[in-house]
Parts: C-alpha cells; structure tokens; sequence
C-alpha cells in the first residue's frame, strides 16, 4: 500500500512547559520519525511495553513501526511529545487515535516514558486527541487497558471515560466517552485544552 498524507495538520505543534519548567515539543508524527519511535517503545520497562500493546514485546516489529509513523490524519492522528538532549531529539510520549468501521468512533492509546510519568503529559496529550477527533467529526472515543494498568485507568477516569471490564478478555477494561460537537470544525484552543488535561 502506498503512503498518502491527507494534509500535514501543523495547528496541532505546540511547545509545552511540565510541572519542573522542561519544556516539550507536541507534534504531529512524520515517516521519518520511524527511529525515534522506535528508539521509544525499545526505550520503555518490559511493563511499560506490556501495558501499552497488552502483549509481552522486546523488539516493535518494523511493520508496526510504518504503521505508527505512516499517518494519514484523516482516519490515524498520531503525535510524539519530544525533548531536546545533546543536539538530538528524544521522544518521550506518543498518542494516537484510529478510526474503527464505524467512522463515529475512534481508538486512542497514549504512552509515557516512565521518568516522564506523573508530569500531566499524558492527561495533556489525551486532551489534544479528543479536541482533534471531536473536530473531525467523531463522536465516540473508545480504548482498552489491562486492569492492572492503575495510570491508564486513573486517566481514563479523570478525562471523563466510563470504565467497565470487556465481556470477552479476561483482565481487560474497556474505555468509552463520548465527545463533545465540534464548532465549525475547530480545534480546542489552548485554554480549552488546558482545562480538559487539568
């Protein structure tokens, strides 16, 4: 399948400071951002890697790599939060939603690096992706986590998300809120966003 971009969405780079002043680059996710999302997921604790493709992973394979980095922002909005470090880019945080069959509704997953964990980036970057997906027409936010992943659960719930456990896998949660009608097809702005990641 060849790569198509539907248009680069560059509204949604934005510079953010954490809670001790760093300060971290949000955007959109490119091709060649391959590496450094790689370099991520191999970068994570075996149960950070665990919690996010609920499967036990050492390596990403490269064809999931593609997938995570050929981003079409029509159906896949993807970011990574990166910082700076010795002249090179390190990413710290991805997030991303899919559109199911059904295009009202939308998959997300977000990820942190654990030395980045607890800074209200994830709270941040789940805030962006329901602004971006309410805009774009959906209407459903949908995802699933283990119940042993006590983070995800716990922003989940705070980001306004019901939680109960799937009827089919044993030890997964499933995650639904619906999203609120976009304006004319706006983005959040920045106060609205801060106040959904508060």
């Amino acid at each position: 399948m060849i790569y198509q971009i539907h248009r680069y969405p560059a509204e949604l780079i934005d510079v953010v400071f954490l809670s001790q002043g760093e300060r971290v680059v949000i955007r959109p996710v490119l091709p060649q951002d391959e590496d450094l999302t790689s370099a991520f997921f191999r970068n994570l604790s075996p149960r950070a890697r665990h919690d996010r493709f609920m499967a036990s992973l050492r390596e990403p394979p490269a064809d999931l790599m593609r997938r995570f980095t050929q981003i079409d922002y029509a159906d896949h909005v993807a970011l990574v939060a990166e910082v700076f470090a010795n002249g090179r880019e390190i990413v710290i945080a991805e997030a991303r939603y899919v559109r199911k069959a059904d295009p009202a509704v939308a998959e997300f997953a977000v990820s942190v690096a654990e030395p980045w964990q607890g800074k209200r980036l994830a709270s941040l970057l789940l805030a962006k992706l329901v602004c971006r997906a309410a805009a774009m027409g959906i209407e459903h936010m949908v995802g699933e986590t283990l119940a042993s992943n006590a983070r995800m659960l716990a922003l989940a719930r705070k980001a306004g998300f019901t939680i109960r456990p799937s009827g089919e896998v044993r030890g997964v949660m499933l995650l639904e809120r619906g999203l609120p009608r976009a304006r004319g097809g706006q983005v959040c702005s920045a106060v609205e966003i801060g106040a959904l990641a508060a």
